[in-house]
């Protein structure tokens, strides 16, 4: 992994899940190659953190020079820990260790994308020095497969990733508990919750604008932000100029945002761009209804179930959030659990971990 920390959770949270369904007693052990932070990770293996400054991992401009230490310095740690199988999160992490991996063709190696990246001719270059026995291409959904296969012209394999519906509902908070923990209480007909790092591309300005026009007919309605980033300045900005200092809350990163879904009402994802977007499957899981940005991929989670607003579109997303004033939560939780149906997609997302990754060997 290239590092730890909030702004990795929903790697960590694949990165996981993958490895969960390694045979028992499988010695696991996680590299994180640029920093210490390993609160997202955890206790499953051992971690390691390797401490490399980014200049020296992309060994770019002068740093070029620095290349083959750090080849090296991969090949020799890869023999001494004797590893059999190498999952790389991202293709970052890919372009650092498969130089040193092209030397050890005993090991096999798993690149697995969680987003969409820009992949240059040298990226291809490197993947295609190895051999398909070797080397396995994969994406967290069909649609980043499908997207990433179209542009460097090699297999990409779709895991369809899946979070573990029963382990995940174990450990949420009642509606009431999950309330109390965010300081809503009952003031509000409804909760809308927003859960992301807070950069450009998770739309968060987009919504904020929306539900300010929607106050204007529903003034009892709060929305909720949850997680930290670089554009926590800006939406504050926002916030403040169109004075919904008591209607928006931004309460920044929470460790136990995963317990405290069923403090919303409905869920709001207008995200520009998602690899696979977990909130989508965190939210159904947890029974609480989704408005999602138009993309595919949330299309390929909940077909015909979902309630999809153009991206970027204020006046649309305007329309959708007082839409949900007229919808039955319930009824639309049911359907939208039905057509991601999870244990089923569980299901599936293990045994593509067992054929294709094959980490239970």
């Amino acid at each position: 992994m290239w590092s730890g920390g909030p702004a990795y959770a929903s790697v960590h949270k694949v990165h996981l899940q993958i490895l969960a369904q390694a045979t028992p007693g499988t010695l696991i052990k996680t590299w994180l190659l640029q920093d210490k932070a390993t609160a997202c990770l955890g206790v499953l293996g051992e971690v390691k953190a390797w401490h490399l400054a980014s200049r020296f991992l992309k060994g770019r401009g002068v740093w070029m020079v620095s290349r083959p230490l750090r080849n090296r310095l991969f090949y020799n740690a890869l023999l001494k820990h004797q590893a059999r199988l190498v999952l790389l999160d991202g293709l970052g992490v890919a372009r650092a260790l498969l130089p040193a991996l092209r030397d050890l063709p005993q090991v096999r190696v798993v690149v697995v994308f969680h987003g969409s990246t820009r992949l240059d001719r040298k990226d291809v270059n490197l993947f295609r020095q190895f051999a398909p026995e070797q080397l396995t291409l994969c994406a967290v959904s069909q649609t980043l497969a499908s997207s990433i296969e179209a542009t460097m012209g090699l297999a990409v394999v779709p895991l369809r990733c899946m979070l573990d519906p029963q382990a995940f509902k174990q450990q949420l908070l009642s509606r009431e508990q999950a309330r109390q923990v965010l300081g809503t209480g009952a003031r509000h007909q409804q909760v809308f919750g927003a859960i992301g790092r807070l950069v450009e591309s998770k739309g968060f300005d987009t919504l904020i604008k929306a539900f300010a026009q929607s106050l204007q007919t529903r003034p009892d309605q709060l929305l909720l932000i949850i997680g930290e980033g670089p554009a926590r300045t800006a939406l504050e900005a926002t916030v403040s100029a169109l004075g919904l200092q008591d209607k928006v809350l931004l309460p920044g990163h929470m460790a136990n945002v995963a317990s405290l879904y069923r403090a919303f009402d409905w869920v709001v994802i207008p995200s520009q761009a998602e690899g696979l977007g977990l909130v989508v499957q965190e939210s159904v899981i947890a029974g609480i209804p989704v408005l999602a940005s138009n993309l595919t991929v949330f299309h390929e989670q909940l077909g015909d179930a979902g309630y999809y607003i153009p991206v970027d579109d204020v006046a649309a997303w305007t329309k959708a959030i007082d839409m949900t004033a007229s919808l039955v939560t319930e009824e639309v939780a049911s359907s939208q659990y039905a057509a991601l149906d999870p244990q089923s997609a569980w299901q599936r997302f293990r045994l593509a971990c067992a054929d294709e990754l094959s980490v239970v060997q």
